[in-house]
């Protein structure tokens, strides 16, 4: 079920939108959580007699977490937080339908319009990754 408040701070959307509550925030942190549902897109083929929560999803999860946490940059709807670099990412734990994870993002600086973040991902208190991470807000090109 859509969560207005996740839906109006960024721009995803289902099936993409991996963010299903957020659980506290400040000015330079935020705690998400996302539960993986059996049904899935990916597990269809990621795979399919050992289904995993892919890497990549993982970490976009945490980058949209990341992109509401910055949401209060962007003015008045115009722009969207893109990822420009993933840096030292490490996965610990399979994350496997069912699981709720939690992620925490943490605004470690900002220069300008690049905004350096590190966030991790655990299930059941146990870490499952951490990385890296820069965004900036980038201005929407319309047609």
């Amino acid at each position: 079920m859509p969560n207005p408040a996740i839906e109006a701070a960024i721009p995803h959307r289902g099936p993409m939108l991996l963010v299903d509550e957020v659980v506290e925030q400040t000015e330079d942190r935020i705690v998400c959580k996302k539960t993986f549902t059996p049904d899935e897109y990916f597990f269809q083929g990621h795979y399919p007699d050992y289904p995993l929560v892919p890497g990549v999803i993982l970490c976009e999860a945490t980058m949209q977490a990341g992109a509401i946490l910055l949401s209060k940059f962007v003015v008045d709807g115009e722009g969207v937080p893109v990822a420009t670099r993933l840096n030292d990412v490490k996965f610990k734990k399979m994350v496997r339908p069912g699981d709720c994870i939690q992620m925490e993002v943490k605004l470690n600086e900002r220069m300008a319009d690049a905004f350096f973040m590190t966030g991790k991902v655990t299930v059941a208190g146990k870490l499952a990754m951490r990385f890296d991470f820069a965004c900036t807000v980038a201005q929407m090109e319309t047609d």
